[in-house]
């Protein structure tokens, strides 16, 4: 079992889990505010930075995206680091906290995906430090309750008033924005024939399911606390820890990786205007511009670092052709093979 583990990325995931471990002590002040109710969320973070951390070095591995990086890092840290990190900076903007790429598809399937995006960002950004001890609330005095960060005072704000409302309603608001963007794609891959052909449960069904019993049951607890006077608060927080905690857990494996891998892929613009300030590559066969040079000689690199060198006898290379000069390339393959054997058609 060693033997198949990643151990530079085995040693980063337990580095993360380490420093995760040691902001949680450091955070909640040697765990004095820190909730024990929380345990079972905390260890299942944990283990969600650790199998993320894992992945993602994984996949920085990988001769494609390792490259793409380092070019992203070079960019960034380049005599142009300043408009090149505001490209970036607007890059972001628009594909991940906008998330424009899906608009652009359709408007209600943008809208759709806008509410599930936000409202999972929004809950990992009210449940972390909640669950890490470094925010809380102490009872300031009658009607007024004090936000601590970290340990120390805050702001405060009356039990009875609107801050305290959206506050302690946060994750409720979260929790319908990911219901309800959940339940749009769960009705489109049952309706769209496409979806139908090609999905799996695994990768398709199950984190939508999953998404929707963590937030209905998150409801749930509310619900019970509000009109049931906390008869059903056992059943309700247990049921609620356990979807949490299963998405945790396999987080790090399913579809929702990419929602780590995707600021990573901005970078990608990037390195396309990067590449669009240099010479293009011309193609031997068209004799016209197709790509930017840049990315020819990095798709050189990355096909004979996986086993493909395209190079031919005279040292050019099959990728210095345009998808046109491909096409002829292939089909004069053709017919000097028909050529060859004597007869063109048959």
């Amino acid at each position: 079992m060693i033997s198949t583990l990643n151990l530079r990325a085995l040693s980063w995931g337990i580095l993360a889990t380490f420093i995760t471990l040691v902001g949680v002590v450091l955070g909640s002040r040697n765990l004095r505010n820190f909730d024990g109710a929380l345990v079972a969320y905390l260890f299942g973070t944990v283990f969600a930075v650790f199998g993320i951390v894992y992945r993602y070095v994984v996949w920085l591995q990988r001769p494609p995206t390792r490259l793409y990086f380092r070019r992203f890092l070079q960019h960034l840290f380049s005599r142009r680091a300043l408009p090149n990190a505001v490209s970036f900076a607007s890059a972001f903007s628009k594909n991940v906290l906008a998330q424009s790429f899906i608009f652009r598809r359709d408007h209600k399937r943008g809208l759709a995906h806008f509410a599930l995006a936000w409202g999972c960002l929004s809950a990992f950004a009210i449940t972390i430090p909640l669950t890490f001890g470094w925010i809380h609330f102490t009872l300031e005095r009658e009607g007024i309750y004090q936000a601590h960060l970290f340990g120390f005072p805050g702001f405060s704000f009356a039990i009875d008033g609107v801050v305290a409302f959206f506050l302690f309603h946060a994750l409720n608001i979260s929790s319908v924005l990911v219901i309800a963007g959940a339940l749009y794609f769960l009705r489109r891959r049952m309706t769209d024939a496409g979806q139908i052909a090609t999905q799996t449960f695994e990768m398709d069904w199950m984190p939508l399911v999953l998404l929707v019993l963590v937030s209905v049951t998150g409801l749930g607890v509310t619900l019970d606390y509000e009109l049931l006077q906390g008869k059903a608060h056992a059943f309700m927080a247990i049921t609620h820890a356990i979807t949490v905690v299963i998405f945790l857990v396999w987080l790090p494996f399913g579809k929702f990786f990419h929602v780590v891998q995707r600021p990573a892929q901005v970078g990608l613009a990037l390195y396309r205007e990067e590449g669009a300030r240099g010479p293009m590559a011309v193609c031997p066969h068209t004799g016209e511009p197709f790509a930017t040079a840049l990315h020819i000689a990095d798709l050189g690199q990355v096909t004979r670092e996986t086993g493909l060198d395209f190079t031919l006898a005279d040292g050019s290379s099959h990728l210095d052709l345009s998808p046109d000069g491909k096409r002829a390339a292939l089909a004069r393959a053709h017919l000097a093979a028909r050529k060859s054997s004597g007869a063109y058609f048959g």
